[in-house]
């Protein structure tokens, strides 16, 4: 038994081992990849569109022309104020790990560099280099030209690019709201048939995905009783499914908060509700949750992104390597990697993907011969690059430092239920962070699915799910 155990740890060791070299090698052509990328992509977009489009790989902005409020802007150390007009959107929305994602190569350099000096520096030097290094981080900020130039064109009021860039689909379906009068999120409401519903329950789907998520599994599974007592409003996000998609939008979460609350509470006119959230959802979810305490009767999580910071750790950049720590093993590690570290790559996968998902859905259904719905493909097709991209970083990781004030709020301002679910195969967010939430808020119930991942944690046993949502919903309104 002995000689298995050792046998196994050194296999496993082995394993890692060539995983971490085999991804040194990927991800050190994919860095090379990207920035050939950009130029390519500056170069098309300035022959199809006839203007350079400014990315995160560009360098600080140098010369900035406008009037009003004033940013901190930091440039190579060196501090210096910048004038804008006054915005409802704030610097604190942008998450730094848009324009600060070493590469592979240099973040290997450092690692090597900061070890060498170890060996050469003593103690007291090392510390007191790290008191320099904690001072200078304290007192600057860098912001990159396209995060300026974005604000910019919000600030004044400018209409940058509402039409679909050359690279985002450009179909009716992508695009309807472009034709709609009402600058509001798409809303699937399901109404009790005397329209006199007792209690509204909003979902929010998670990153890549839509109302059809909920709308496709749950609406139809729930009991005659529930579609009688409940108001259900599944909202697609904003630059999701048949949402705007703004391509001057920065995606932040204060957009993101106050879309849904002029799209569902305002139009639909919501005084209290329930709450169901999905992966990056929960984090919009607790948002509103915080800003409105005594309105939410039920707070249900499912996989929620929660993961702790250690102290002297820089945020973002921590939230950033968890969720994609640049390995090519397992799968969605690689591919949250490329999705999270890879503005031109994600881009180009958009491209191919998104932009003709119409082919790809005519495909999948004669493969199968029509047998597959296409409800989830359409989530994960019906976006653009740059409603992707904001979202994954100004959301997941842009709100690493408020998570932690948004369960203390929960555990300690609201009286709600808050139950969390979670698949125990669950590769794309860790059942830790389930935990995690749990540990912030003790009441708080966490109920592991087994052998179910992100996705079927829902899809394929909704029957299930809806009369376990039913149970949440009619006990908090027993307790209310």
């Amino acid at each position: 038994m002995d000689v298995m155990c050792k046998a196994g740890s050194v296999l496993k060791f082995i394993g890692c081992v060539l995983n971490k070299a085999v991804s040194f090698v990927v991800f050190s052509v994919l860095d090379l990849l990207d920035f050939v990328l950009c130029f390519a992509y500056k170069v098309a977009d300035f022959c199809i569109e006839a203007e350079w489009r400014p990315c995160y790989c560009s360098p600080t902005n140098e010369a900035i022309t406008s009037s009003g409020g004033k940013i901190l802007v930091s440039e190579q150390g060196e501090s210096k104020i910048v004038s804008l007009n006054s915005s409802k959107l704030q610097l604190e929305d942008i998450s730094d790990t848009l324009y600060t994602r070493p590469s592979l190569v240099t973040e290997v350099s450092k690692l090597t560099v900061n070890e060498l000096k170890k060996l050469k520096f003593d103690g007291t030097a090392m510390k007191r280099c790290e008191k320099v290094k904690k001072r200078s981080a304290r007192s600057s900020f860098t912001i990159n030209s396209i995060v300026v130039e974005m604000l910019q064109g919000k600030m004044v009021g400018q209409q940058l690019h509402h039409i679909p860039t050359w690279s985002d689909c450009d179909c009716e379906f992508c695009n309807s709201w472009a034709s709609s009068s009402k600058d509001t999120l798409f809303v699937k409401a399901q109404r009790p048939k005397d329209n006199k519903a007792r209690e509204d329950v909003i979902f929010i789907h998670g990153f890549i995905s839509s109302s059809a998520f909920w709308t496709e599994t749950l609406f139809p599974n729930f009991s005659s009783t529930a579609k009688s007592t409940y108001r259900f409003l599944a909202v697609d996000l904003l630059g999701f499914g048949r949402s705007p998609k703004p391509a001057d939008s920065l995606y932040t979460l204060r957009e993101h908060v106050d879309m849904i609350e002029k799209s569902v509470l305002e139009d639909y006119k919501v005084k209290s509700f329930h709450i169901v959230a999905h992966s990056l959802g929960c984090i919009l979810a607790l948002a509103i949750a915080v800003k409105h305490p005594g309105s939410v009767k039920s707070l249900t999580l499912l996989c929620p992104p929660y993961y702790p910071v250690p102290k002297g750790e820089a945020a973002t950049q921590y939230i950033m390597r968890k969720l994609a720590p640049r390995r090519v093993w397992p799968v969605m590690a690689f591919c949250a990697s490329l999705a999270c570290w890879y503005e031109h790559i994600s881009r180009t996968i958009c491209l191919v993907i998104c932009k003709n998902h119409r082919i790809w859905e005519f495909l999948t259904k004669l493969v199968t011969r029509n047998r597959v719905r296409t409800f989830l493909m359409e989530g994960f097709f019906c976006h653009t690059h740059n409603a992707a991209w904001h979202t994954l970083h100004n959301i997941i990781c842009g709100t690493a430092t408020k998570l932690d004030r948004y369960l203390d709020v929960v555990r300690d301002r609201l009286n709600c239920d808050v139950t969390i679910f979670h698949g125990r195969d669950d590769e794309v967010i860790p059942l830790e962070c389930s935990y995690n939430v749990q540990r912030k808020i003790p009441r708080a119930r966490v109920k592991v699915v087994e052998n179910k991942d992100h996705i079927t944690i829902v899809v394929g046993r909704q029957e299930e799910f809806a009369r376990e949502l039913e149970e949440i919903w009619n006990a908090a309104s027993r307790n209310s």
